[in-house]
């Protein structure tokens, strides 16, 4: 079995031709100092050729978001906002406002820094449900949509599956659509803290690290999943793989690929990882609580 560079990216799947294939569309273009990738998979051939479910998927580029100006961060975050709130209401068809329940779920594990973009991004926002329930006049008036918001952890802290933690909170919150947030693994290392991808056909807890869990899709989960995340680390195999290419090395032989599959359980992050979780938590929470609660 040869080796396969993974990627949690959608856009790291586009090469050549294989996004022309029927049923698939992409573009590109510059919005200020960003640049902004959409691609839609409408055909199971053209979910094969990129390696990819069905859906649309929706990057931004940037320089490190740690080396992002305030301003720079502020215009990123409304970019997300406004699509955040176009792709949930095309999946709700629901519009933003007290109508539509949101159940946030912030993925991953709050101990390992690589991994605690979901948790963080959840202490970061402004949960509105229980004013609807409690506060009904005030909540009115706002016109916000319910937020709720939940930190699942992992299956090691919790001996409990993260989709079946999610499950009860949907029995509880009865919600229009779940938002997942969770730390992704790139291709590259150029992508690291760069990119910030949403899409709407889910997520598997986990794939950030290596640690790929049960699917968080509209299937398992009975409503719309919209998947927000941020990629912090790069598979050590991919590196390896890679390095030997460019030197023009034989990287196709099955008794590397198989060491390098097996290696597949190491992953590299960037020295400043702690900073650049800490801002990109801050940008998604900001980005969420202007699309469902502030706009």
């Amino acid at each position: 079995m040869a080796f396969s560079a993974r990627s949690d990216l959608a856009l790291e799947g586009v090469s050549g031709e294989n996004w022309r294939v029927g049923g698939t569309e992409w573009s590109q273009r510059r919005v200020g100092p960003f640049r902004e990738s959409r691609l839609t998979i409408r055909s199971e051939a053209g979910a094969r050729a990129l390696g990819k479910p069905q859906g649309e998927y929706l990057t931004f580029e940037c320089r490190g978001l740690h080396q992002l100006s305030e301003r720079e961060e502020t215009q990123l975050a409304r970019l997300l906002s406004r699509e955040l709130r176009g792709m949930a209401e095309r999946v709700s068809g629901k519009c933003v406002g007290k109508e539509l329940s949101l159940l946030v779920a912030g993925l991953g594990n709050a101990d390992l820094t690589v991994d605690a973009i979901g948790p963080r991004t959840v202490s970061g926002l402004t949960a509105t449900r229980h004013l609807a329930q409690y506060e009904e006049e005030l909540y009115h008036s706002l016109g916000c949509a319910a937020l709720s918001a939940v930190a699942p952890g992992v299956l090691g802290q919790t001996g409990i599956e993260t989709s079946a933690l999610l499950l009860s909170a949907v029995d509880c919150v009865h919600p229009d659509l779940i938002l997942v947030v969770d730390a992704l693994a790139a291709r590259g290392c150029e992508r690291l803290g760069r990119t910030v991808q949403l899409s709407d056909v889910g997520i598997e807890p986990g794939s950030g690290v290596g640690n790929r869990r049960r699917a968080i899709t509209r299937e398992t989960m009975g409503v719309p999943v919209l998947a927000l995340g941020i990629p912090t680390v790069v598979s050590s195999a991919t590196l390896v793989w890679d390095a030997l290419s460019e030197a023009g090395l034989r990287a196709d032989s099955p008794a590397l690929s198989r060491v390098l599959r097996e290696g597949e359980s190491f992953f590299v992050s960037p020295r400043e990882c702690d900073l650049l979780v800490a801002r990109a938590a801050s940008l998604l929470a900001r980005a969420i609580d202007l699309a469902f609660v502030e706009g």
